[in-house]
């Protein structure tokens, strides 16, 4: 008996175990579909203390530290660049001011500076 029959012989009698509903699985996805939160982030670019290296800061997030990790992860997958991300900002090495403003609004952020 393989476990065609063996499944056909539970139909008949009734005798299915109960299981999970099938539910499919969705994203958590913001209210609004076209902005990840409602006030927007500042985009600006820093030279001053850093050894006249040019870094690009992005702040005015309000989101929690795990999100903003990962939104910074993928900025400097997608910029091909360093980075880093504390304090409810983000560095971005570099002058990337146009590229991180495009790159944050196609990820549903508002975008100032």
């Amino acid at each position: 008996m393989d476990w065609k029959d063996a499944l056909g012989s539970l139909l008949q009698e009734g005798n299915l175990p109960e299981g999970e509903p099938d539910t499919p699985e969705t994203k958590a996805e913001p209210t609004d579909s076209k902005t990840v939160q409602k006030t927007p982030v500042h985009v600006l670019i820093e030279k001053k203390g850093r050894a006249g290296k040019t870094a690009t800061i992005v702040e005015g997030f309000e989101c929690a530290d795990e999100a903003l990790q990962e939104v910074a992860r993928q900025l400097k997958r997608k910029l091909g660049v360093g980075g880093s991300a504390r304090g409810r900002e983000i560095l971005i090495q570099g002058n990337m001011l146009s590229k991180v403003k495009d790159a944050l609004v196609d990820m549903g952020y508002k975008v100032k500076g």
